[in-house]
């Protein structure tokens, strides 16, 4: 095969002080909001399961450096640590996103790049993981992006989450041009090409594929390392892709992920925010709710609907969430992991009536918005304005709201000081440096 593509220059000849401030401060958020998710999702059964899966059936052999996944644990190899990452991120739905892609770049990148950089056993400066988790925001929103634009199905996120985790790890490990075009044809082909709306239809652990596009495509590398060919990815040299390659390195697509507030699919927030803008502007008493119309875009409607039964089905859920913001006003991680079974929601979650709205559906996935009814007992209406997620570029999150979500997830797991020592870390990693990070996230 030959290199037909700036995509293996832009990874060579990216350095850290190229990049413009406020892509450093994302890349910052990024990952900072990455791992209190992975905090967060590493309290789930999903997170259990597949740690004991990756240490029974991925353990690191004589030729590899054996590794721990990303917030520590039994050691394995690196494409082992690359799916426990990915799959304990993916377990708990409040990742950041990208509204082009449908999907989420960081959560399979990651784990894989810091699995991939420690097998080195080279240091690690904290400019250096900056500069990478960068570029892979930028290849992977890309190939997301290519690969939705030229195929008719809707896939998860691992289905080009692992072009781009193969296209990292190949340059990590320092293969030749022929060995990275290999290595990003083979995670293509071998990428889950899942269809998302099926984990829609029937919530389980797949969730967003994420975990195992992050195995499919670090493999690919390592894989083509060892002369194992691929056919070309289409999404990076198909002459139908070559359009969304051609600003990279110019117009910086970190800058323009969606951040969640919230653990529930991004495709519920809207109706969240509703529903959150009525209780301010009403100071309603929820005891007096009778029924919540939600009105908008047709794969919200198709989230799931009934009381959930466990995590999975409150996280890809609309009416669950919709209830919470109207009881309570806020949605935690906790909520998710059990307050569906609180008499109380389930009561108000009953109350819950969903309308396809063919306007909203007119501009998803570039927009997505809602709005809500809400009848009370007396027969007062209110209703809201249309509504989009908090959390986008156009309508960002405050750097309290950042601070907080972090912290309410990783307090109950780590405690506020270790939560805070992380953070402020991050906050100067340019000083930094990746081992002394992983001390302080492992101890």
């Amino acid at each position: 095969m030959v290199n037909r593509h700036p995509l293996r220059q832009f990874l060579q000849t990216l350095e850290f002080e190229q990049l413009p401030p406020a892509v450093i401060a994302q890349a910052k958020v990024c990952c900072y909001d990455l791992l209190g998710t992975a905090v967060g999702g590493a309290r789930s059964a999903t997170a259990s399961i597949i740690t004991r899966h990756a240490q029974d059936h991925f353990a690191a052999g004589v030729n590899i450096t054996a590794v721990q996944p990303l917030l520590g644990g039994p050691a394995m190899s690196p494409v082992g640590a690359a799916l426990v990452g990915a799959t304990m991120i993916d377990a708990l739905d409040c990742h950041d996103g990208q509204r082009d892609t449908k999907g989420h770049v960081g959560c399979s990148l990651l784990p894989s790049l810091i699995a991939v950089l420690e097998s080195q056993a080279q240091p690690v400066t904290g400019k250096t993981l900056i500069s990478l988790l960068v570029a892979g925001y930028e290849i992977g929103t890309r190939v997301g992006m290519a690969l939705h634009g030229t195929v008719p199905d809707y896939h998860t996120s691992g289905a080009w989450g692992a072009v781009n985790c193969a296209a990292i790890t190949a340059h990590v490990l320092g293969l030749t041009d022929a060995q990275f075009d290999h290595a990003v044809g083979i995670a293509e082909y071998h990428g889950p090409r899942s269809q998302m709306m099926r984990n829609i239809d029937h919530p389980t652990m797949l969730k967003d594929g994420s975990g195992w596009g992050a195995i499919a495509g670090t493999s690919a590398a390592y894989l083509a390392a060892e002369g194992f060919t691929g056919a070309p990815a289409i999404t990076i040299t198909g002459d139908d892709a070559m359009g969304y390659w051609q600003d990279l390195g110019q117009h910086w697509q970190i800058l323009n992920q969606y951040f969640k507030p919230y653990p529930v699919c991004r495709w519920a927030q809207p109706a969240v925010a509703a529903c959150l803008s009525l209780r301010e502007q009403y100071q309603f008493d929820p005891s007096q709710v009778e029924q919540i119309t939600v009105s908008t875009f047709h794969q919200g409607v198709r989230l799931f609907s009934d009381v959930p039964r466990n995590t999975e089905q409150a996280q890809y859920a609309i009416s669950f969430p919709v209830a919470m913001a109207v009881l309570n006003g806020v949605i935690s991680a906790d909520d998710v992991y059990n307050g569906f079974e609180d008499a109380q929601v389930q009561a108000m979650l009953s109350k819950v009536r969903l309308v396809e709205d063919t306007g909203y559906n007119a501009v998803f996935p570039a927009e997505r918005w809602a709005h809500v009814n809400i009848r009370m007992a007396n027969g007062t209406q209110i209703s809201s304005e249309p509504h989009e997620a908090l959390g986008d570029p156009h309508k960002p999150m405050s750097s309290t709201q950042f601070h907080d979500k972090y912290m309410n997830l990783c307090e109950p797991v780590w405690g506020a000081n270790k939560a805070q020592q992380v953070l402020d870390y991050i906050d100067q990693l340019e000083e930094g440096n990746l081992a002394a990070l992983l001390a302080l996230i492992r101890a």
